[in-house]
């Protein structure tokens, strides 16, 4: 089944679909395009230092702080901005308190990039 809509697509509100759930560090899909997707995330404590090869990801704060740490200083992001993190550069998002974020990256990108670990998950439809 495509969720890709055959005629005018309605919108997407950010509000209702964070209200839907409360996992942290779990991707949500709410849109898809270009062979991209838009994901919804809570995020709450550190991540793990990580990599993605072939994709670069878009961070967009949408409510709390992010700080993105690299291997060379740390970048804290608002609400209202957005942080895009190249290809190949180690990073790990840190959220000292919950942050809701939306993430836009393409579909073939694994939440712990190269690494393995028991916190990769495979991103559902909300």
């Amino acid at each position: 089944m495509s969720h890709c809509p055959s005629t005018a697509p309605d919108k997407v509100s950010l509000k209702e679909k964070f209200a839907l759930f409360h996992e942290q560090w779990q991707g949500k899909v709410v849109a898809e395009m270009n062979g991209m997707y838009v994901k919804l995330a809570r995020l709450e404590g550190e991540f793990l230092w990580h990599s993605h090869d072939k994709e670069d990801e878009l961070f967009f704060v949408v409510e709390g702080e992010l700080t993105m740490r690299f291997e060379d200083r740390d970048v804290s992001v608002r609400p209202g901005e957005l942080i895009v993190v190249p290809r190949g550069v180690r990073h790990m998002p840190v959220c000292p308190a919950e942050a809701k974020v939306m993430l836009i990256e393409p579909k073939a990108t694994v939440n712990t990039g190269n690494e393995e670990s028991e916190r990769r998950v495979e991103p559902g439809w909300i």
